[in-house]
């Protein structure tokens, strides 16, 4: 038993009645910071290896699935005690990354409440089932890998703005989340298909990691961005099926690099 899984936080696109300033909007702007396709790319690995896997169904704009509840501000949930721009894009996403308004005004504590519990909470409770499942059959040591896309290029809401970014960004909070050696290996496993890596930059990780990369408790938890070029148009938000399928490839054999290096649990 290899005790290794995926998580895909932000390729859901559903979006609730309950946030109808949502609705209607050009589907570049609603798509601007999904990770489209990002589910698509990583599936035919994660059914030939039957890995387990939890994927978002619900759109990150809602709530999203890398940052906390407490991740709001002012202008984003009425009554918070964050100011303004603390958290702009934070469990609700007051603008894009490229700026664009998204929420006109901020919602109720009591519709935040239920967004988290209906469209958060569901996500984050399989998360939780898969580690104790793994623990509780013996696995001393659990991998997980919180997979991700970027844009090419950092807008200004970005750490690097008008950098352009390598092929997959593998971050482990600065040597917090896991291991050494299981950094090393999913680096290894995605240069070994031609892949550029950077690590740590511009992205450290996410609240997933965070969370979950605890190597003291024996969880090894690291994210990986995928440079959106490489398989859509970023402009129009369309897949490149030949792009796309290519990078599939390399995912999957990225992916099958990282399995079979793992200890048996």
């Amino acid at each position: 038993m290899k005790a290794f899984f995926i998580t895909i936080p932000h390729s859901g696109e559903r979006i609730p009645a309950e946030t109808p300033w949502l609705h209607g909007l050009p589907e570049p702007i609603v798509m601007s910071d999904v990770d489209r396709y990002v589910d698509r790319l990583y599936q035919p690995v994660i059914q030939e290896l039957k890995i387990p896997y939890v994927k978002a169904e619900w759109h990150r704009y809602v709530v999203d699935l890398n940052r906390l509840p407490d991740d709001i501000d002012v202008d984003s949930v009425i009554g918070s005690k964050n100011p303004s721009g603390k958290f702009t894009r934070g469990i609700h996403w007051v603008k894009t990354m490229n700026e664009a308004r998204l929420m006109p005004e901020p919602i109720t504590p009591e519709l935040h409440d239920q967004l988290v519990a209906k469209y958060f909470e569901p996500f984050h409770v399989d998360v939780r089932a898969i580690y104790q499942k793994y623990f509780k059959q013996g696995a001393k040591k659990v991998y997980h890998l919180d997979a991700h896309s970027m844009p090419s290029v950092g807008t200004k809401a970005h750490r690097d703005p008008g950098e352009r970014r390598a092929d997959v960004v593998v971050s482990d909070w600065e040597d917090k989340s896991c291991e050494p050696s299981y950094l090393k290996l999913v680096c290894e496993a995605y240069a070994s298909t031609g892949l550029k890596v950077a690590v740590n930059w511009p992205y450290v990780g996410g609240r997933v990691t965070e969370t979950y990369g605890k190597p003291e408790l024996g969880q090894h938890a690291v994210q990986v961005e995928l440079n959106r070029a490489l398989y859509m148009d970023e402009v129009s938000k369309k897949i490149l099926p030949d792009q796309a399928e290519a990078l599939s490839k390399k995912i999957s054999a990225a992916i099958r690099y990282i399995y079979e290096r793992l200890p048996e649990a």
